[in-house]
């Protein structure tokens, strides 16, 4: 099956996967093997506080794919205010764009608070930008301060939480029709039906983030993984975690662990994630070789 949306096409993807950008553990051991199994790995670029150590995790991605691949820079959920200090953090931001870019890096993801300032520079060298959002109206704002896409989580996802946020199903069938850039669907999707629900909702793609903590290759402890399988994502301490405001960042899976039982390949969790949707749109009459999203 040849799956064409407007992230494959944009991109140069086998697949519309992107990997979700992992706070730790998200540098190139870990991307490459998402890249080289077709989808987009994320390197994230705050991992490395040394610049020169951010660099050498470029080159050793370069020597362990020729897949496209990108790099995610997460900003402050604040106000980078008009000050010395400001000034200070937006220089730093840009100091991993320029290295990214010397190595011939020109994909960019963002997340946090606005990153126009991000953006103008990347598109300044040819690049591509994308920002991540979990209400609408930001990710309208996006649009329109040249964001070439942008990833649209819902309230099933992890992480920092807004008192607004909807759900996926409702971000992404909303974003379809107010936004004219690709869309990447997350927020506890984590197999073959979510997968392709997400691209029936509108997403040109899925981005995986607790999914790939069920693999053998995230760099994330064995006991704490191992942990999160046996979680029941119906019991109401988990529930409260994935479901109430909070604004700390926890320790926690998205609801789409709950489609895990065992660690498994990366390599063998995208195959079946890709083999399952196959077989649900042959049960459903699908009967060509590709699938294609793109606009008529």
């Amino acid at each position: 099956m040849i799956w064409k949306t407007k992230i494959t096409q944009l991109l140069n993807l086998r697949y519309p996967l992107i990997m979700g950008a992992f706070g730790g553990w998200g540098k190139s051991e870990f991307a490459s093997v998402f890249s080289n199994v077709g989808g987009l790995g994320i390197i994230a670029a705050l991992n490395f506080p040394n610049l020169e150590d951010f660099k050498k995790d470029l080159q050793n991605m370069k020597s362990l794919t020729t897949k496209p691949f990108g790099v995610n820079l997460s900003l402050p959920h604040h106000i980078l205010r008009d000050n010395e200090e400001g000034e200070k953090t937006r220089k730093r931001y840009l100091d991993y764009i320029e290295i990214a870019l010397d190595e011939n890096c020109h994909i960019f993801t963002t997340s946090g608070y606005k990153a126009a300032f991000i953006g103008k520079r990347v598109h300044e060298a040819g690049g591509l930008w994308f920002h991540k959002c979990v209400l609408i109206k930001h990710a309208v704002s996006a649009e329109k301060q040249g964001a070439d896409g942008v990833t649209l989580v819902g309230l099933e996802g992890t992480g920092f939480k807004n008192p607004l946020t909807n759900t996926t199903l409702v971000n992404v069938t909303l974003g379809r029709k107010l936004l004219k850039i690709p869309i990447i669907a997350a927020g506890g999707i984590g197999d073959a039906r979510g997968f392709l629900s997400a691209l029936a909702l509108g997403a040109d793609a899925v981005c995986l983030g607790t999914a790939l903590m069920a693999t053998e290759e995230c760099p994330v402890p064995k006991n704490i993984k191992e942990k999160w399988l046996q979680l029941d994502i119906f019991e109401e301490s988990f529930h409260d975690k994935i479901y109430k405001y909070n604004v700390k960042n926890f320790m926690a899976p998205s609801t789409a662990i709950g489609h895990f039982e065992k660690l498994v390949p990366l390599q063998t969790l995208i195959e079946e994630l890709i083999t399952g949707a196959t077989k649900i749109l042959d049960s459903w009459g699908f009967d060509h070789d590709e699938l294609n999203t793109l606009d008529p």
